[in-house]
Formats: structure tokens, C-alpha cells, sequence
């Protein structure tokens, strides 16, 4: 990549998007920063003048997707790095959710970061390369309960992304899934939609809020340097988790997810396939 890279980042105005492209910007690099309302990211554009677009773009919109990203490679004269951040949280128990909310939720995070990524890669193929970052999270190998549409989004783009870093590979372009751990995003305030609970899950949503707890999450800008020397690497890994607390819960669900494997291994092995 050249020195100045051009970035591409979705669902910069507020939270971890806001942070990459600041973080971007304070290395010199130049970014399009695409969100829904552009008024928040007016002020960073003024301290920046010349290095930083806004881009009004809803990513659930596949032909404003693809409208967008030709005006964001046109801003710069091309792409170096693509951020697929934007995202919501539907929020409640599966039984509770609407097929308006699911099929809404799963437009944004889910389809919204696939229309994105198959907007951008001939553009950075023309470029001879680049970098493709999928913003998943540190819990999408597993289901829990109030959050579960949240979680099959992303184990979604997950398992996408792995098949796009395999198509991709041969033409320069290096994808990273990156497992964000909880930051302070305002993900669970201005970017949340609400079933109507049911009476009957009354104990568990109690218990549920029980075990997210009061505790005050990192701010986004503590996740940028973890970002910022990601993209720089030569090789850089499919698979990133960003937090440390979340790299150790990780790898802890991924034991207990072997363990449960073994412990039913003599049933799994009865059938010959």
C-alpha cells in the first residue's frame, strides 16, 4: 500500500468507526467515512480539511451501497483499507422478535456488510491489493440468550468472511475477521432496537441483565492501536480478537465447546459419516 492509505469505514460516526477513522486520520491517512447521519463526523471534517469524507449511506440500500463506494473511491482515487463496521443490536428473546425486526437487523449486520464487501473488492483488485476488515464479535462462535439474532448475524459474516479470504487471497486482498470484544459503543443505547418482552421470560431477562452487570466498558479509541498496526502488517492473521479480556473468554468458550464435544464423543462416532 502506498504511505497515505484511503480508507473506507462504515458506521464511523459514533463508536469503534468513529475511532478507526480518528485513528486513521492522525496517521495521515486519508478517509471516507460512511454513515447514516453525517452530522456527527461535520466537526472531525473541519479539523481535517481535504483528508476526511463523509458519506451518507445506508448500507441495507444494496444499490446506495454500491453508489457509495464508487463516490468514496472517487474521493481519493481509489481504496487501501475497507472497515465493514456498522452494525445495530436487536435486542430480546427469539420468540419475542418480530419478522420485521429479525429481517431488519439482519439487513444492517449481516447483508449490509455483504453488499459492502462485493462493492469494494473490484475497486481494490484495481488497486492490486488492500486490506477488507469484517467487524464481527468476540461472541459470535455461540449463541446466548436476549442477544441471539445479534450473534447469528455474526457468525454469518464469520463464516462468509472465511470463503472471502479464500477468494480474495490471490488478488492482494488480505480479509480479517475482527472479533471485537465490549467497548463502550453505544451499542446497547442508540443502536439497539427492543422486542415487547413476554411475560414468560421475565426471570431469565432478569438474570440475563443480572450478568451484563454495571461494569464500565474500554472506550473505542482504546481499540484503535490494535487496528492500526493490524493493517500495516505484511501477513496479517483471518482471525484477530481485539480485547484482552476477551481474547482469555474466547479461548475459555472454545474449551468448554471441546470439553462437550468429548464428553458425547462415543455417541457422535455410532454413525459411520
Amino acid at each position: 500500500m502506498s504511505k497515505s492509505r484511503i480508507w473506507f469505514i462504515t458506521g464511523a460516526s459514533r463508536g469503534l468507526g468513529r475511532a478507526f477513522a480518528e485513528a486513521a486520520l492522525a496517521a495521515g491517512d486519508r478517509v471516507v467515512a460512511a454513515a447514516r447521519n453525517v452530522e456527527p463526523l461535520e466537526e472531525l471534517a473541519d479539523q481535517h480539511p481535504g483528508r476526511l469524507v463523509p458519506l451518507a449511506l445506508d448500507v441495507a440500500d444494496r444499490g446506495a451501497v454500491f453508489d457509495g463506494v464508487e463516490r468514496a473511491a472517487a474521493a481519493f482515487g481509489g481504496l487501501d483499507v475497507v472497515v465493514n463496521n456498522a452494525g445495530g443490536m436487536l435486542y430480546g428473546m427469539v420468540e419475542e422478535a418480530t419478522e420485521e425486526q429479525i429481517r431488519a437487523h439482519l439487513d444492517v449486520n449481516f447483508f449490509g456488510a455483504v453488499w459492502v464487501a462485493q462493492a469494494v473488492l473490484p475497486h481494490l483488485r484495481a488497486r492490486g491489493g488492500g486490506r477488507l476488515l469484517q467487524v464481527t464479535s468476540m461472541g459470535s462462535g455461540g449463541g446466548m440468550a436476549t442477544v441471539g439474532f445479534y450473534g447469528a448475524g455474526k457468525a454469518a459474516l464469520d463464516s462468509v468472511s472465511e470463503a472471502l479470504a479464500m477468494e480474495a487471497e490471490g488478488y492482494g486482498v488480505k480479509v480479517t475477521i475482527v472479533q471485537m470484544g465490549g467497548y463502550n459503543t453505544g451499542l446497547f443505547t442508540t443502536g439497539t432496537t427492543n422486542t415487547d418482552p413476554l411475560p414468560e421470560y421475565a426471570a431469565l431477562r432478569t438474570r440475563m441483565e443480572e450478568m451484563w452487570g454495571d461494569a464500565v466498558a474500554p472506550e473505542p479509541a482504546t481499540a484503535a492501536p490494535a487496528v492500526m498496526e493490524l493493517v500495516a502488517l505484511p501477513d496479517p492473521p483471518r482471525r484477530l480478537i481485539v480485547g484482552s479480556q476477551s481474547f482469555d473468554h474466547v479461548l475459555e468458550m472454545g474449551r468448554a465447546q471441546t470439553d462437550a464435544y468429548r464428553s458425547w464423543e462415543h455417541l457422535s462416532r455410532l454413525a459411520p459419516g
